[in-house]
């Protein structure tokens, strides 16, 4: 679901399952293990995941982790989101046309950020692909539309 916050920024969250297999250790069968996150995009970014991903689709995510806390009912809970800062279309070929894209911010020196033009990934025909072929260039690490955190690095109890 699409939202804006305050100040006009676009935000949606989303659950990521990630999926890995295994041996198991009594029988050797292969035993199949998934996990679900919660996902934050914003800006650019926010509107590209509501407009091209559904059900199904797969992604590559980098971002940082967030948890919050809050209390309900005289209970204390927690949630782990990723706040991510780049958002990658892995689809394979047949399912996409065009292929992969890539979308990451990309500061234009005014405190404000922009989408990337989208960037190609290599795929291989028809195999489910576990990480996406890396860039033909390094990525220069760029600042997030996320809101920054209140906090200072030595305030870190580990």
């Amino acid at each position: 679901m699409l939202r804006f916050s305050g100040n006009n920024l676009q935000i949606t969250s989303m659950s990521v399952a990630t999926t890995s297999y295994r041996r198991s250790a009594e029988t050797q069968e292969r035993v199949e293990e998934t996990e679900w996150h919660r996902v934050v995009l914003f800006g650019r970014q926010a509107e590209i995941a509501q407009q091209y991903l559904k059900k199904g689709s797969r992604v590559y995510l980098e971002g940082r982790l967030r948890t919050r806390k809050w209390e309900k009912d005289g209970q204390t809970h927690y949630s782990t989101e990723i706040l991510a800062d780049t958002l990658q279309l892995i689809d394979r070929k047949s399912d996409v046309v065009g292929g992969g894209q890539s979308y990451a911010p990309q500061s234009s020196g005014d405190g404000f950020e922009s989408p990337a033009a989208p960037r190609r990934s290599e795929f291989t025909s028809g195999a489910p692909a576990a990480r996406p072929a890396a860039p033909a260039q390094p990525a220069a690490p760029v600042p997030s539309a996320a809101p920054t955190d209140d906090f200072e690095a030595d305030e870190i109890p580990f």
